[in-house]
């Protein structure tokens, strides 16, 4: 064997080992085992809820429904005539799935320049950030995960104007956010790891 080739398999083996970090965790319906699996992830969560004051569930529950915890999450590729690429239907990215401009916006407001949206401290202190804002231009209370996530995924301007009245199925998910952030609440108060 060349040498070559040992350190190309050296370099793939040692590439597949990796921590895995950016993965999604395998069991994205128990907090306790996500948290279990990313140990990272609570440190992030705690922070955010030290600073911004959200509850631990409801960060938990946007973030499954933004990206299912997946760092590298994108939006889908939109097509012509079916097959030819056009370019994502967003610039949404990572875990919080923040738009570049917003994004932008957060680290110029917090002074956070080396913020990543795939680092999960980042992730979650830009969700403190903009549910603050929530809170402040909608009146919206930050552990009601079900009106946060409105305003989350339409904006402050959109939810103001009630854009999701007329969207029945985005009515749905914020209900499922409000459920999954409801099943993280009752888990993670049994969780000993989280207290």
């Amino acid at each position: 064997m060349s040498r070559f080739f040992r350190a190309l398999v050296i370099v793939v083996l040692v590439g597949s080992c990796g921590g895995g970090y950016n993965t999604p965790p395998h069991n994205l319906d128990d907090a306790c085992a996500i948290l279990k699996q990313r140990p990272q992830f609570i440190k992030a969560f705690k922070a955010t809820k030290r600073k911004w004051d959200i509850p631990v569930n409801v960060q938990m529950a946007i973030l499954y429904q933004e990206s299912k915890f997946d760092a590298d999450a994108r939006t889908p590729y939109r097509y012509v005539l079916g097959v030819l690429p056009m370019g994502r239907q967003s610039s949404a990215y990572g875990y919080a799935q923040a738009l570049d401009a917003t994004w932008e916006q957060y680290k110029q407001e917090t002074g956070r320049r080396g913020a990543k949206r795939d680092d999960i401290r980042d992730a979650t202190d830009f969700m403190g950030w903009y549910m603050n804002i929530t809170r402040s231009k909608n009146g919206i209370a930050l552990d009601d995960a079900r009106r946060q996530y409105l305003a989350y995924h339409e904006g402050h301007t959109g939810y103001a104007r009630g854009s999701y009245k007329k969207k029945p199925w985005l009515m749905r998910v914020s209900g499922e956010v409000e459920d999954r952030a409801e099943m993280y609440r009752f888990q993670i108060e049994k969780c000993a790891r989280i207290r």
